[in-house]
């Protein structure tokens, strides 16, 4: 489990396929590592990956972190399109103790979204987002939800999806503010919400039947 908060961001040093499985190797700060053990879970870009190899070596500034992503991954999030020198979202997995700054965040993909439009003010920066149809009755107005992996508030909703309202914090912690227009995003709704609506949907349909 996540939170949301992205810690910082990692740089993608090569991405291998090989039968319908991709090594992805990201350098990460030492920082980030610390205590990192074969088989931890990460989020990556806001997807739950497992580490097959860490290498930290004492000369170097920077960490590798090495993880595997199966066919099923590349296809249903934007993992399959980095390429070496892209940045990705990285947070570490929950631990006790850990302040819950966002929301509860599973690491599981639902789609990903695309940009249609991005608005630059001085203080803040606003980005339209069109959401697969299946997906935008669980994305509401002041609701959570999670976008490459940092957990953010709905700003509007609209027949294409919803807008973001971002503030410089998040465009400079997270890969959010390099993202350009046609650019697809990582997107997990909120699990709470995605459960009332299915339960409520279910409830009704049996009622009906």
């Amino acid at each position: 489990m996540f939170t949301g908060i992205v810690q910082t961001q990692a740089t993608v040093i090569s991405t291998n396929q090989q039968q319908g499985v991709m090594r992805l190797v990201l350098a990460v700060a030492k920082q980030y590592v610390t205590k990192l053990e074969l088989g931890a879970s990460v989020a990556i870009n806001g997807c739950c990956l497992t580490v097959v190899k860490v290498d930290n070596i004492s000369d170097q500034p920077l960490a590798q972190v090495h993880y595997d992503v199966i066919d099923e991954t590349l296809q249903l999030t934007n993992l399959g399109k980095l390429i070496a020198g892209s940045t990705v979202n990285y947070e570490r997995s929950m631990t006790f103790g850990t302040e819950l700054g966002g929301h509860i965040v599973s690491g599981h993909i639902h789609c990903t979204a695309q940009i249609e439009n991005i608005i630059h003010t001085q203080d803040n920066c606003k980005i339209q987002l069109c959401l697969p149809s299946q997906w935008q009755k669980y994305v509401m107005y002041k609701g959570f939800v999670s976008v490459n992996g940092a957990s953010l508030t709905v700003g509007e909703t609209d027949e294409q999806g919803f807008w973001l309202h971002l503030i410089p914090e998040t465009l400079a912690i997270t890969n959010i503010g390099k993202a350009a227009i046609g650019d697809a995003l990582n997107i997990e709704v909120d699990q709470q919400t995605y459960t009332i609506i299915n339960t409520v949907e279910n409830y009704l349909r049996q009622q009906a039947s």
